[in-house]
């Protein structure tokens, strides 16, 4: 290395060792926190120092130092991490609903994107687009082969920029080319409607800032549809969380005033909170509290909650307190057990820090984090069983996630036959033509196996209880 290298290596390290002495004299002195380590954090100054004059090509020196920040906020749970510009941007996106892209809701089908349903209002609804249509081409590139989150990085853009979409109509037996300018959408996180005389079916797919003012419209909707509601489902299946403050809201829509909803606990004295069903937990801005526009037999109508292994976080905080007090019967599957609560801190302008601040806890004072709400009644996703959904990632299974602090963990072996099975079983069905295997019914069609499970409950009419689900908790009950 040339001696101007060597000195501009040292220069680096100089000023970082130098800024990082700052942040550490800053740290002590709020007296929250000890002084940070001084010898490790010149360490990483020479490590930096060392990359930006020796590596074999030079090297950006604020990715170096983003890099190193991701790095660090990733090694301590799956949950925590660190926002760039561009990932900042996705993430404010998904919290308020709205985004740029041409509005469908999809999921992936034989390696191809299919539309759940276009969002009504939408580019894509103005352009035809049908619940069914398979996706095979954006712009020039083939879908096959893409994941679901590469393909609708593809589908979103620049308000008023062009997409074309390859759409293959199975009804049709037809492809054909879709042209489709981007816009803002603002997505609806609840559907409902009235599944059958007296009964009703509520879903949320995610708690969003506009999710507690559509679940209020929509329960408007149906309570004008049938005056005379007898039960309702309350539909979390997949629903991967959201805003804390709207699961709250929910909660509180069905529970008497006041009640505890949620506790939380963490090191900072602001994260040892415990949340009730009150405007002053929930509301986010002054106002009008939109739970007061709610019918009043909403508090007492009979309710069941539908949940499975993609019900997460919030959803889990919603299940959790109907479930404790005794408000629902909790219907389904074991939830996914992300039982922590992050909080999001912006760093500038357009970069934050996600961070784990602390567990939650359900008003009975459990914790879930890696267990995961057990429902009152086991069912499962069909009449043939629920053996896939054993082979879905929950909590317990991601590398360094976080315990629940009540005891230690261990592997269930029942737990681990029922894995193998699954694996067997998704290996035959593999095996099968396209039109032969097995495929899981839209929620809320007619086919819905746990819907109808859910009716029977508030019916009083036999359940079908599961024939195969595993219960992780060895502390729970095994039978239903």
């Amino acid at each position: 290395m040339s001696h101007k290298l060597k000195i501009a290596g040292w220069i680096s390290v100089g000023a970082l060792a130098g800024a990082l002495t700052t942040v550490s004299l800053q740290t002590a002195a709020r007296g929250s926190l000890a002084p940070l380590p001084l010898e490790e954090l010149q360490q990483l100054a020479a490590v930096f120092g060392m990359v930006k004059s020796d590596y074999v090509e030079p090297v950006d020196e604020k990715k170096l130092i983003s890099d190193a920040i991701s790095g660090m906020v990733a090694s301590l749970d799956p949950h925590s991490q660190y926002f760039d510009k561009k990932s900042f941007k996705e993430f404010r996106e998904g919290t308020s609903g709205r985004f740029v892209g041409v509005g469908i809701e999809i999921s992936q089908e034989e390696g191809l994107v299919k539309v759940v349903s276009p969002i009504e209002g939408s580019p894509a609804a103005r352009a035809g687009l049908l619940p069914g249509d398979l996706i095979t081409k954006i712009d020039e590139a083939a879908v096959k082969g893409l994941t679901l989150s590469e393909a609708v990085k593809r589908m979103r853009g620049e308000p008023n920029t062009k997409v074309m979409l390859t759409i293959f109509r199975k009804d049709e037996s037809r492809s054909f080319p879709v042209t489709i300018t981007r816009e803002e959408i603002k997505t609806v996180s609840v559907k409902g409607k009235v599944v059958e005389p007296g009964y009703a079916w509520i879903r949320l797919s995610q708690f969003q800032e506009r999710t507690v003012e559509d679940f209020v419209r929509k329960v408007e909707e149906v309570y004008k549809a049938d005056p005379n509601l007898k039960g309702m489902v309350l539909d979390l299946r997949n629903d991967p969380g959201g805003l804390l403050d709207a699961a709250v809201a929910i909660s509180a829509a069905f529970l008497p005033e006041g009640v505890t909803v949620v506790s939380t606990n963490g090191q900072l004295p602001e994260s040892k909170f415990t949340y009730k069903a009150s405007p002053e937990f929930y509301q986010r801005r002054p106002g009008a509290d939109p739970l007061r526009r709610l019918p009043a037999a909403l508090k007492n109508v009979p309710l069941v909650v539908l949940v499975n292994e993609g019900s997460a976080s919030a959803s889990e905080i919603v299940a959790g307190a109907l479930q404790d007090h005794k408000r629902a019967v909790v219907l389904g599957s074991q939830t996914f057990g992300k039982g922590s609560v992050q909080t999001v801190r912006p760093l500038g302008p357009d970069t934050g820090l996600k961070l784990t601040t602390a567990r939650y806890y359900t008003p009975s004072g459990k914790s879930i984090q890696a267990t995961g709400i057990v429902p009152d009644v086991l069912v499962d996703e069909s009449e043939e069983g629920n053996v896939f959904a054993m082979l879905r990632t929950r909590e317990a299974d991601l590398v360094k996630h976080l315990n629940n602090g009540q005891g230690p963990e261990s592997k269930d072996p029942a737990r681990e036959r029922a894995r193998e099975e699954a694996m067997k079983r998704a290996e035959e069905e593999a095996k099968k033509p396209p039109a032969e295997r097995a495929k899981m019914p839209e929620f809320g069609s007619e086919t819905d196996f746990q819907l109808k499970q859910a009716l029977n409950q508030l019916k009083g009419s036999p359940v079908l209880v599961s024939k195969t689900q595993v219960i992780e908790d060895k502390s729970a009950k095994k039978e239903n």
